[in-house]
């Protein structure tokens, strides 16, 4: 496991209403303080990522719909594939200097819940992106198929 990484199995409670699960506890994983909170949609074959953040931490929640495959890289060249999603549910937090993507490997569009420590462009969205996007770095060691 890279280090600095925190990985929680969410439990889904399900019944004739359908399912229910705790993705945040502030008894569970004190220490962390989200700031704000997202969520996203990723088609079927496509990847956000990678890239990584000098001082944000990342709180992604993926319990579906959808699966994900997610990759995490640290700076000494440890490189970790999950598996996670509707049939994995999952809470990971990513601290600063991991680099990560993820790509949705199931049929249906899938949602990702992200609530990072540090707010997007920070107050007022005035201060530059804390993102390091090697995505777009044609030379980058990391990658995903």
């Amino acid at each position: 496991m890279i280090k600095g990484v925190i990985r929680k199995r969410l439990n889904k409670y399900n019944d004739e209403r359908g399912w229910l699960s705790e993705v945040w506890r502030e008894d569970e994983l004190t220490g962390y303080k989200p700031v704000m909170a997202y969520i996203s949609e990723t088609k079927p074959g496509v990847a956000r990522g990678p890239h990584e953040h000098e001082k944000q931490s990342d709180c992604f929640v993926f319990v579906g719909p959808g699966n994900f495959e997610l990759h995490l890289w640290d700076k000494k060249g440890a490189h970790e594939i999950l598996s996670v999603g509707q049939d994995n549910p999952t809470l990971i937090i990513v601290p600063p200097g991991v680099v990560h993507a993820y790509k949705c490997v199931s049929d249906v569009a899938g949602w990702v819940i992200n609530l990072p420590d540090n707010l997007y462009a920070g107050e007022g969205k005035k201060d530059d992106v804390d993102e390091i996007r090697w995505e777009d770095n044609p030379e980058s060691p990391y990658h995903i198929i």
